[in-house]
C-alpha cells in the first residue's frame, strides 16, 4: 500500500480502535471488559452504529483506562471512523 493510501486509511480508522489497540486489547477482550458483544464493538469501530454505554460499562471503561495510565479525557468524543459518522441534526 502506498504512503498516501496508508495515511488515508489511518485517517478513516476509528479513534476507538486506535485507543483499544494502544491498550493492547482485541475486540473480544475489550467487549468482555466493558460488558458488550464483539459484534457491537466492531459496529462502533466501523461507524455502523453509534457507541452508547450504560453506567456499569462506563465504570468498567474508566477502570480500564485508569489501570492503563489513561483517563476518560483520553477517550475520544467521536468513536467512529472519519467520514462514516452520521450527521448531527
Amino acid at each position: 500500500m502506498s504512503k498516501q493510501q496508508q495515511s488515508g486509511a489511518e485517517e478513516r480508522e476509528s479513534p476507538l480502535k486506535r485507543l483499544r489497540e494502544e491498550l493492547g486489547l482485541s475486540q473480544e477482550e475489550f467487549a468482555r471488559i466493558i460488558g458488550t458483544s464483539v459484534r457491537t464493538v466492531g459496529r462502533w469501530e466501523a461507524g455502523v452504529s453509534m457507541a452508547t454505554f450504560t453506567v456499569p460499562q462506563m465504570k468498567a471503561l474508566v477502570r480500564l483506562l485508569t489501570s492503563s495510565g489513561k483517563s476518560l479525557e483520553d477517550f475520544p468524543d467521536d468513536l467512529g471512523p472519519a467520514g462514516r459518522q452520521s450527521e448531527k441534526v
